[in-house]
C-alpha cells in the first residue's frame, strides 16, 4: 500500500488508509512491525489505520507491516507492507541580509554587472531553492538572473541628460510546497558624474 502523503501538519486520528483481504471468514488487522516510533494504530476489525500522534517529517518515510490473521486460526495469516510519506512544509521565506542597498554606477559605462543579491532560506530541498526577479523598476534598464541574483545594467547612462538615481524592487522566492514564499529588497542605484 501507498497512501497519500500526509502533510506534516497531520492531527492524530487521521485516516490513513484501509487494508483489506479477500477472504471467507473474518480476519483480525495488527501492525506486526516496522512503526517503532508508534505513529499510526489499526482498527482490528476494518483494516482502517489512522495516525496516533502528530508527524516528524524527519522520521519518515515510514514502512510498516500489517498483518492479516484468521480469527479462528491464528496460524493462517498474511502480511502487508504500508509505506507512509510526509511532506515537509515549506515554513521559512527567504530573506535578504539587508532590505535596502545603495549601489553607486558611472556614467556612461556600457552594460554591466551592478551587485549580487543573495538571499537565505531556512528549509531544506525544493523548498529552500531560490529564483530572482524583479517586482518593480526600469526593466529597460536592468535586469536580473533568475539563478545568480546578479542585478545588471542593460544600458549607459548619461549623467546630465536622465534621472540620477533608479529604484528597483527585487524579490527571492522559494519552490516551496504547499506554497512558494518571497522575500524582497531595495536597490536605489545613483548615477555618478
Amino acid at each position: 500500500y501507498q497512501p497519500a502523503p500526509l502533510s506534516e501538519k497531520t492531527l492524530p486520528d487521521t485516516f490513513v488508509v484501509q487494508i483489506s483481504v479477500f477472504y471467507k471468514v473474518p480476519v483480525t488487522y495488527s501492525i506486526v512491525s516496522g512503526d517503532g516510533k508508534g505513529y499510526f494504530i489499526i482498527d482490528s476489525t476494518t483494516g482502517i489505520v489512522r495516525t496516533r500522534k502528530n508527524l516528524k517529517p524527519e522520521d519518515f518515510p515510514v514502512t510498516f507491516n500489517v498483518r492479516a490473521t484468521d480469527s479462528s486460526n491464528a496460524g493462517i495469516f498474511n502480511d502487508v507492507s504500508v509505506n507512509v510519506e510526509v511532506i515537509d512544509e515549506n515554513h521559512f521565506p527567504p530573506v535578504f541580509p539587508s532590505s535596502l542597498l545603495e549601489e553607486r554606477l558611472e556614467e556612461n559605462l556600457p552594460p554591466t554587472q551592478i551587485v549580487q543579491l543573495k538571499a537565505q532560506d531556512n528549509d531544506t530541498g525544493r523548498n529552500g531553492f531560490l529564483t530572482y526577479g524583479f517586482l518593480s523598476g526600469d526593466r529597460l534598464k536592468f535586469s536580473i538572473d533568475e539563478a545568480t541574483g546578479i542585478l545588471y545594467s542593460t544600458t549607459s547612462f548619461d549623467y546630465e541628460e536622465e534621472p540620477t538615481e533608479y529604484q528597483v524592487v527585487i524579490y527571492a522566492e522559494d519552490d516551496g510546497i504547499p506554497e512558494k514564499k518571497r522575500g524582497y529588497c531595495t536597490v536605489v542605484i545613483k548615477i555618478i558624474d
